[in-house]
């Protein structure tokens, strides 16, 4: 199944590949894809040609190294559960409880079902990575905007981090730095030196690692910081609920105002954006042990039921502890006396814990930033070279870093990424790869191919709608 999106590049099946043909040898296995294995379903013809696909180079037996099912889900979460989490709350806010936790339901589930699409047609079309099925179902310029789009989204989300870790850690105009609290001020007040001192001293060698299976460890943990969080959170809300002070939340959007509308429109496209993990499907699978299609969707739907429920219970703890006030960095309002026991001791506990869990998703997200400029710089087919990933490793990081002293606000960053390359790679490319791949093979039935239109529409509508909202906000604050 080859979602081999390494970020759109191609790295370890590739290199074995030409180094299997030079050597005469064959291909190690097929593995086979079924409808049965996939939420696809069966052709519109009934069966025939389609209803199982050899994939190219991929056997069922992966390298000994290579990583179980366990450490790829734990590897696919912390790329999905990001910086992004934090501005759940505020969507909850704006979107209402109700509402809130139906639209993470249906987009975790969307985005699953885009994902399988992906490999189901990656198998068709014999390709190695989905730069190569946006290529050979839309041409080599859709295939380099996808890639832009990966480049855009990955680098944005990066520089979020930055700036959190930063504020969080020094604090800013509004809130105080956890140094702050915890030692006086100092140089660490300083929000550019803080985020260089972290990036040099804990960021660039695990950004420095050459496979992703290496970070599966730091994944596992920053996965448990993040359930840490949801689970303070959550016993926090809960306690205060059990006191009655917490009053009944809003179950669905405010249209009382024109500026509620706004932040309606503004918003849909952060909840779209939360679960863009496309880009690190590839390389992920690329390193299992055990390579089957079976294997991968497994993966995906376990990462995917593991980041509903943590989006869910963040969004609504978040939006129950600080209602209206909540800001659009949750993180940020945990500055505060919670109104309960040991409240400083727990607002530690939650900011000190999610930042540590951002130093480890950095270095997964940046490995499909490195791999998709690579490819996009030198060619797919291009030789691995440790000093060529080493010297982008170091431009990369140098970049993100002067992008996080640049831009002030998260909000802005979510909500452009959201609107465009977001939404571009979770559901626009892979519902045009559908429907041009499925006239060809006739390989989707009835009720995917309206699905397909309908989320192809439905993201390109919230696109134009999301871009407009942004600009209007943008100009509106500005006056």
């Amino acid at each position: 199944m080859n979602t081999n999106y390494t970020s759109l590049p191609l790295t370890s099946i590739e290199l074995q590949l030409k180094s299997e043909v030079a050597n005469g040898g064959g291909y190690n296995g097929h593995a086979k894809i079924s409808k049965q294995d996939s939420f696809l379903g069966e052709g519109e013809d009934g069966g025939g040609e389609h209803d199982e696909l050899s994939l190219i180079g991929d056997g069922p037996a992966g390298p000994p190294e290579g990583s179980g099912v366990p450490a790829a889900v734990f590897n696919l979460a912390t790329s999905i559960i990001g910086a992004g989490i934090m501005a759940l709350p505020a969507t909850m806010k704006v979107l209402g409880v109700a509402v809130g936790l139906v639209s993470i339901l249906v987009m975790g589930v969307l985005s699953e079902i885009n994902i399988e699409l992906l490999v189901r047609f990656a198998v068709y079309c014999r390709a190695l990575s989905y730069g190569e099925v946006v290529h050979r179902a839309l041409g080599r310029p859709a295939s380099i905007a996808a890639q832009m789009c990966v480049i855009i989204n990955t680098a944005g989300g990066l520089i979020v981090y930055l700036i959190i870790i930063g504020d969080v850690m020094s604090g800013s105009l509004k809130h105080i730095g956890v140094l702050d609290q915890l030692i006086g001020h100092g140089e660490w007040d300083n929000r550019r030196l803080l985020i260089l001192v972290v990036l040099v001293i804990f960021l660039a060698p695990l950004c420095a690692l050459e496979k992703i299976d290496s970070l599966s460890l730091s994944s596992a943990a920053s996965v448990a910081l993040a359930v840490v969080f949801v689970v303070v959170s959550c016993a926090i809300a809960l306690v205060k609920v059990i006191e009655g002070k917490i009053s009944m939340p809003r179950m669905g959007p405010d249209f009382s105002s024109s500026a509620a509308i706004l932040d309606l429109l503004v918003v849909i496209p952060i909840m779209t954006n939360a679960y863009i993990c496309h880009f690190n499907v590839q390389p992920i699978y690329n390193e299992l042990k055990v390579k089957t299609p079976h294997n991968m969707y497994k993966i995906g739907r376990i990462t995917t039921v593991l980041c509903v429920v943590v989006y869910a219970l963040t969004a609504v703890s978040g939006y129950l502890l600080f209602g209206e006030d909540t800001e659009s960095d949750v993180l940020t309002n945990f500055d505060k006396d919670l109104g309960i026991r040991f409240s400083s001791i727990l607002n530690f506990i939650v900011r000190i814990g999610y930042i540590i869990h951002l130093v480890l998703v950095f270095p997964v997200v940046h490995f499909s930033l490195r791999q998709t400029v690579d490819s996009l710089i030198f060619g797919e087919l291009a030789p691995h070279s440790r000093k060529r990933m080493l010297t982008l490793t170091v431009v990369l990081l140098a970049l993100i870093y002067l992008g996080s002293t640049m831009i002030p606000n998260i909000w802005v960053a979510f909500k452009f990424t959201g609107a465009t390359t977001g939404l571009a790679l979770g559901f626009i490319f892979p519902a045009l790869v559908a429907l041009r791949l499925d006239k060809e093979g006739k390989s989707l039935g009835k009720g995917m191919r309206v699905l397909s239109l309908v989320m192809l529409g439905l993201a390109v509508v919230v696109s134009i709608i999301g871009v407009i909202g942004n600009v209007y906000s943008l100009k509106s604050k500005s006056e």
